[in-house]
């Protein structure tokens, strides 16, 4: 099969064929010709396999049919999604596949100034990219007007529940006219998620490409069993004598990642790293560099675990298990994207066995333990527990002001206090994602 027998028309195959693309994967394939239909749709695919260009291309199809949108404040299609890196990335797409279509987009989320992002929305745009927060205030400003909304996406809609989304898109839902085409792109078909597509599509087809909670079997994955105070030093002699080029490392606090950042740079490995008490604008700069490899380690939270989008990434390295199991299959998910291999490397310490397990029950699999007797670990080492924090509700990020955009970097370091105290086995653990809620 090839893009052309899709529906698509010359502008968009063009832009296709201008990035190097020839095959459609399966979720594009199946994605595409609905959407173009106008259908609700409610699909799962595992991520890596181009559910991005799966939405964009047809939306941008879609719009063709009719002119540009000349009108202030009104918009015609939405695509919400949970972290910036994530709206940024969906923007990019759209303006690579449209780039030969007369139709404007905007990207919007919080850790910058809103004034900008308002003033782009009132000279018109076709399509908004945001995150809930952020679209929220600007609602509240009466600066985007839903009124002749055609399509609505929601990307990455598993995250948002996680991450406790749920009450900003019932409140956006309410704003926009109930007769629109509704897509809902998920990693999973979660009980959660069909109780929210419920009430949300209308019919959809439905489209699902991957096993739930399944892992590529492009990827190979490895545990070396390694002491926690000796994780570090496994981790340089493996960049270095394996001569690994771009490494995403994940850790699971934000104090974690700055650490071990700061000690790859000392070893003599250019290394940068990406969490929610970074600006903006040092995110951005520290994922651009790495894409450019001008540095070989990028070191963050589970707030990079989805969205981003790294051609060819070879390495992804748990230095931390994450505590929920999901996030293990997010975190490796970041290579071995649309058919490329990659390999996943988890350093094990004796604390983390039971969250070694749980990953193991999900994907249904065992992974691959190789020793490396340099390293191996002491025996007379007894596990610690890995402390549970303090319960706590997802809060939505706010200025000083009563805006919600900006309460991130109060809010990330409280959450940084609590990641050293010690992470929660259960879902809990998100505290390190909401800092990014703008």
């Amino acid at each position: 099969m090839s893009f052309s027998t899709l529906g698509l028309s010359q502008s968009l195959l063009k832009a296709i064929k201008e990035t190097g693309y020839t095959k459609p994967t399966p979720i594009q394939a199946q994605a595409i010709p609905l959407i173009i239909q106008k259908r609700d749709v409610l699909a799962a695919a595992q991520t890596g396999t181009g559910k991005t260009a799966g939405f964009t291309l047809p939306l941008l199809e879609r719009l063709s049919q009719s002119k540009p949108n000349m009108n202030k404040y009104q918009i015609r299609a939405l695509v919400l999604t949970p972290t910036r890196e994530l709206a940024a990335q969906v923007h990019e797409s759209v303006k690579t596949y449209g780039k030969h279509l007369p139709y404007r987009s905007a990207v919007i989320y919080g850790g910058v100034g809103i004034n900008p992002q308002l003033a782009t929305i009132r000279k018109g745009v076709d399509i908004v990219i945001a995150t809930p927060g952020r679209l929220l205030d600007i609602a509240g400003k009466k600066g985007i007007d839903f009124s002749k909304l055609e399509c609505l996406i929601l990307d990455e809609a598993d995250r948002m529940l996680d991450m406790g989304f749920i009450h900003d898109i019932k409140r956006l839902i309410k704003m926009m006219p109930s007769e629109r085409q509704t897509l809902l792109f998920s990693a999973t078909f979660s009980p959660e998620i069909k109780k929210l597509a419920s009430g949300l599509l209308k019919e959809p087809a439905v489209v699902e490409v991957a096993r739930e909670n399944s892992t590529g079997e492009q990827i190979s994955q490895v545990v070396h069993y390694v002491d926690k105070h000796r994780k570090r030093e496994l981790l340089t002699q493996l960049i270095k004598t394996k001569k690994w080029e771009q490494v995403l490392v994940f850790t699971r606090t934000k104090h974690g990642a700055n650490r071990l950042s700061k000690q790859l740079e000392e070893s003599g490995i250019k290394a940068a790293a990406i969490h929610g008490n970074k600006s903006q604008g040092a995110r951005t700069k520290a994922l651009a560099s790495f894409k450019a490899k001008e540095i070989r380690v990028l070191v963050a939270t589970d707030i990079a675990a989805r969205g981003l989008d790294i051609d060819q990434l070879p390495h992804v390295v748990n230095f931390e298990l994450p505590n929920v199991p999901e996030d293990y299959v997010h975190r490796i998910g970041r290579t071995g994207r649309a058919g490329n291999v990659g390999e996943a490397v988890s350093l094990v310490c004796i604390d983390e066995l039971d969250l070694l397990a749980n990953i193991e029950k999900l994907i249904k699999k065992e992974i691959k333990k190789v020793d490396i007797p340099a390293f191996a670990p002491d025996p007379n080492i007894k596990a610690e527990p890995i402390q549970k924090g303090r319960s706590q509700k997802p809060k939505r990020d706010q200025h000083k002001s009563g805006s919600r955009s900006n309460r991130s970097e109060k809010k990330e370091k409280s959450e940084s206090k609590e990641g050293r105290r010690g992470n929660s086995r259960n879902r809990k653990s998100n505290k390190n994602n909401r800092g990014n809620r703008s």
